[in-house]
Formats: C-alpha cells, structure tokens, sequence
C-alpha cells in the first residue's frame, strides 16, 4: 500500500512584507511610548517629551 500525501499550501512571508511589518510594529510600539511618557503625571518624563515636539517642529499646544 502506498500513502496519500497531502500538499499543503507554503505560508512563507516575503521579505519585503516581512520587514513593512517589522516598521509598522515599532512605529505602533513607539507611538505608545511617546503618548504614554506625553501624558504621564511625572513632570520630568512630560517635560522631555515636550521638548522632542518642539525640536521636531511639532504643533503641541
């Protein structure tokens, strides 16, 4: 008897899509950090992040 092998689509990702998902993980994982030390109650963490807007000529007010 012989057995029936099954194929099995490949699910490999291509390198491009791999690294577009990479820099779509960071830029979400950075712009929880930057919002997260934005609005945090310590004045320093604030601070610092309100200066980054201004040097990246960014509207904050």
């Amino acid at each position: 008897m012989t057995e029936a092998t099954i194929a099995t689509p490949s699910r490999t990702r291509s390198p491009a899509r791999s690294l577009m998902l990479q820099l779509a993980a960071g830029a979400a994982l950075g712009l929880v950090v930057f919002y997260g030390v934005a609005f945090a109650e310590s004045p320093l963490a604030h601070n610092a992040a309100h200066d980054v807007r201004h040097i990246t000529v960014q509207p904050c007010h």
